[in-house]
């Protein structure tokens, strides 16, 4: 692939860096591809008082984030550079696309693929929905449209999900003579029970924020702009900005305590109670020997805001 580069770009307090997949090189300049596939997934590295905030955002408007091959590619590598990335401390999942969160697979190119290519991509999805689930910093999805089948799938890979009031969900495969295929079952299952669950899949129902909200999907709803119409756009964006405020709420914390708690709290769920308090034992010895603990209790003792580095 044909590619140049140009210096780095500092967009008011974030720095935009669509995904190169090149380390350090990625830090120090933005790479823009000639095929439009290579910004179908940018990493936004705060900067300032934010530091520490990554944005994943998918950019696929032709297809509404339609997951395609390539997106899904990029989306791991993506993914890979997070993971390594020491300095992140709270991630953002959320959509460019107005309306749109998520379309799910890409129907038209799973038309023109082979049993066996259908067999790989459907590995490679379900591979990545479990590597954004378990990524060590806590995710945030911001839901600003709709997010539906695959879409609200891997929203709920995510540990928290911010509705914005345009937010439409639901899991509609039996419509289609399926089931959702992607762990929907299972996550949305450990989510809100078995019985909820199978109410909306078996319906294939749709539903907006509020529902949402109080089935405890998401858990957090920004309400609607005074006068807004179906063709006004100003509001795409606002679920993303409570979530940039629920990140900020998070980011002062103790990173290292942040992971290890929710290290404990995803066992807890798969776990029985004996097992899982026995993780959650072992989590907290991984604090105890950490710099930021001492901090933690300098700042205590001095009555100051504490600063923590992760170590």
């Amino acid at each position: 692939m044909l590619c140049s580069f140009v210096s780095r770009q500092t967009l008011g307090r974030v720095s935009l860096l669509p995904f190169t997949g090149r380390g350090r090189l990625a830090a120090q300049r933005m790479w823009v591809a000639t095929e439009a596939t290579n910004n179908e997934v940018q990493l936004v590295r705060h900067t300032g008082a934010d530091q520490g905030i990554l944005t994943l955002s998918l950019n696929r408007p032709k297809a509404k984030n339609a997951l395609s091959r390539s997106l899904v590619s990029d989306f791991r590598k993506a993914l890979e550079e997070i993971r390594n990335d020491r300095e992140a401390r709270v991630v953002i999942l959320r959509s460019t696309v107005p309306g749109v969160f998520c379309a799910g697979a890409d129907l038209k190119e799973r038309a023109t693929m082979s049993p066996s290519e259908v067999e790989q991509f459907l590995y490679s999805m379900k591979t990545s929905f479990k590597e954004l689930e378990s990524l060590p910093q806590p995710t945030i999805a911001a839901l600003d449209g709709a997010a539906l089948g695959g879409g609200f799938e891997l929203s709920l890979c995510c540990d928290l999900r911010i509705a914005g009031p345009r937010a439409i969900l639901g899991l509609p495969e039996t419509s289609l003579a399926i089931i959702p295929g992607a762990g929907g079952t299972l996550r949305l299952t450990r989510l809100i029970g078995s019985s909820q669950t199978k109410a909306l899949v078996f319906t294939g129902r749709r539903f907006g924020p509020y529902p949402a909200l109080s089935m405890g999907i998401v858990n957090d709803v920004v309400e609607p702009v005074e006068c807004m119409d179906e063709k006004n756009t100003e509001e795409h964006g606002l679920g993303y900005e409570r979530a940039m405020e629920w990140a900020r709420e998070i980011l002062p914390n103790g990173p290292i305590a942040v992971r290890m708690a929710k290290r404990s709290i995803d066992h807890a769920s798969s776990v029985d109670p004996a097992t899982g308090l026995d993780v959650e034992q072992l989590c907290y010895a991984q604090v105890i020997p950490t710099e930021d603990r001492l901090e933690g209790l300098r700042a205590f003792k001095e009555k100051r805001k504490p600063v923590y580095k992760g170590r």
